[in-house]
């Protein structure tokens, strides 16, 4: 694998993410989508695979690993940020909006959820890379022959 990682097809990316919050939503909106046993879960890994696919939207050149990091950042960091309830958050977190982007309350395994959301994250991706190694698929614009 060459040092400089090969950048990602936006467009296909963007619509991955598309993908991704429409299971989502639909994981909250037909629950029984999912095992009952898994609770909002499903839904709370899926909101890391979009976070991970859209930071393949934003900066297409970012390792696997990096997305995978980067995507656990990000959603710890919204986790940990429910612990704040001062009232003008806990408005914001009150609107459908809000709460989708924001969530309400925090919980330790909600974080579990996001790890596991995030691997398999890393696996789709690993696949998708596997599968397409000519760059063609994945660059932004047609490569020139030196």
């Amino acid at each position: 694998m060459s040092a400089l990682i090969k950048p990602r097809n936006r467009l296909v990316y963007c619509a991955i993410v598309l993908a991704v919050i429409a299971l989502g939503l639909a994981s909250r909106k037909f629950p029984w989508l999912f095992p009952a046993a898994l609770g909002k879960y499903p839904g709370d890994a899926l909101w890391t695979m979009m976070v991970f696919f859209g930071l393949a939207v934003i900066a297409p050149r970012l390792s696997v690993l990096q997305l995978a990091l980067g995507a656990l950042a990000i959603s710890g960091a919204v986790e940990f940020g429910q612990l704040y309830q001062a009232p003008w958050i806990v408005a914001v977190r009150v609107h459908p909006l809000g709460h989708l982007v924001l969530g309400t309350a925090f919980g330790w395994l909600d974080l579990v959820a996001y790890t596991v959301g995030a691997a398999v994250a890393f696996v789709i991706e690993s696949v998708i890379r596997r599968l397409n190694p000519d760059p063609r698929y994945l660059q932004c614009r047609p490569s020139v022959s030196p």
